[in-house]
């Protein structure tokens, strides 16, 4: 099969690893594991073991299909070949779209954590944000092969300090803090286990980057497998940490992390935490920048978006055309941020719905494209069920996917 895009690298196994836990491990660990205590209490821990191993047909589902379809048009190109290309096209923008949204967001999370480490401030917060947003930019502008560097270098970094936090806090866990151990019933597990969906995003955003791997065929499904086990383990024990050390309540729950490292670190640690929310918030940044980047590449091709986003540098082979169309996008958002015409609490639910749709649509194609096979079949179907059930949790955000798809309608019509 043709590559749909030029490669400019050809990653190993132990390359695609931190490429899958970068996209995955994100800013919901330095949000999540307090806000789900606060909600289910100890029990917050059965929510976490359960879209752990929920997580995993999902990645796979997303993998199997990469296997079989590596295209930069991703999850779009999945459902291409399922259906028909408006729909393709369709689900293609609502990735794209979030992920306007989500590498702001993702930034800003991270700054906040780390200007408030340093002592810098907002303005400190909004000089650290553009610096993660130029990062992700402009290391996927230099190609795959340093994007796949960086990203290893930025994943071990974040998994040594996490491991770090957590055995530093053994000694303050106290096992009454686990009792009572479901305070608000099942219901609050329920509930957690919807918010921490978002700690397991990020699956599909590999999907537009198979075709830079070595052997597909061999290392996505591995690499998906081993990097869903190392972060359902960091998700795990980091709950853990936080319920058994009680950081979390009035006042701490949305800075758990940094209670955490500061009862394993002392004074230290409250400067260990910025750094390391700064690693867990530039991995995904590049991951999605680099994904979006290719895909409205994809999109453009395919004639459905301008096709300036489909300009390749001609020394680096990268999409610039995409790239610029990002970058002007990101800080256009980071903008309307500093404006306060939208908060970050708002900002962030946007794109949930539209995130959730690909996976829902991916999982879907999955059934059709993959009927020859029972894995594939079965992996997809959970995954469908599953993305269905956390859409219907969305709320007022579906209001946004039902707007792209008014306007896309919209377009159709004239184009035709």
């Amino acid at each position: 099969m043709q590559p749909s895009i030029p490669k400019t690298a050809s990653l190993s196994l132990w390359q695609i690893i931190p490429l899958y836990i970068g996209s995955v491990l994100g800013s919901g660990i330095l949000l999540l594991p307090g806000l789900t205590a606060d909600s289910a209490g100890p029990a917050s821990i059965l929510a976490w073991i359960l879209m752990s191993i929920l997580s995993i047909p999902m990645a796979l589902s997303m993998g199997f299909l990469s296997v079989r379809f590596p295209h930069a048009g991703g999850v779009s190109y999945f459902v291409t070949r399922a259906w028909n290309a408006d729909i393709g096209m369709l689900v293609g923008w609502f990735f794209l779209l979030s992920a306007i949204m989500a590498v702001p967001i993702i930034a800003l999370t991270g700054a906040g954590y780390a200007a408030t480490a340093f002592g810098l401030g907002e303005t400190g917060r909004l000089i650290i944000t553009g610096i993660i947003i130029f990062i992700a930019v402009g290391t996927n502008f230099f190609g795959m092969r340093l994007t796949g560097g960086v990203q290893m270098a930025v994943v071990a970094a974040t998994i040594a300090i996490l491991i770090g936090a957590v055995v530093g806090s053994i000694h303050a866990i106290e096992p009454s803090n686990f009792v009572p151990f479901m305070p608000h019933g099942w219901p609050s597990v329920g509930h957690a286990a919807t918010l921490i969906f978002w700690c397991f995003l990020g699956w599909e955003a590999i999907s537009h980057v198979t075709e830079e791997f070595e052997d597909p065929g061999r290392d996505v499904v591995r690499g998906t497998i081993i990097a869903s086990v190392i972060i359902s383990i960091l998700y795990l024990a980091t709950a853990c940490a936080v319920i058994g050390t009680k950081s979390y309540g009035p006042g701490i729950s949305e800075v758990s992390l940094i209670h955490l490292i500061h009862l394993s670190f002392g004074t230290s640690g409250v400067i260990i935490a910025g750094i390391i929310t700064l690693f867990i918030t530039t991995a995904p940044a590049i991951a999605y920048t680099g994904a979006a980047g290719r895909l409205a590449y994809a999109i453009s091709k395919a004639g459905y978006a301008p096709r300036q986003f489909s300009l390749l540098h001609s020394v680096y082979q990268t999409p610039v055309g995409g790239l610029a169309f990002l970058f002007c996008c990101f800080y256009l958002i980071l903008g309307i941020y500093i404006s306060g015409i939208i908060t970050l609490d708002v900002l962030i639910q946007i794109p949930n719905a539209t995130f959730i749709l690909t996976y829902f649509a991916g999982c879907a194609a999955g059934l059709v494209l993959m009927k020859d096979s029972w894995s594939g079949m079965g992996v997809s179907a959970v995954s469908l069920v599953l993305t269905g059930i956390i859409f219907c949790f969305t709320g007022w955000a579906m209001i946004w996917p039902a707007i792209l798809i008014i306007i896309f309608a919209v377009y159709l019509k004239t184009r035709t």
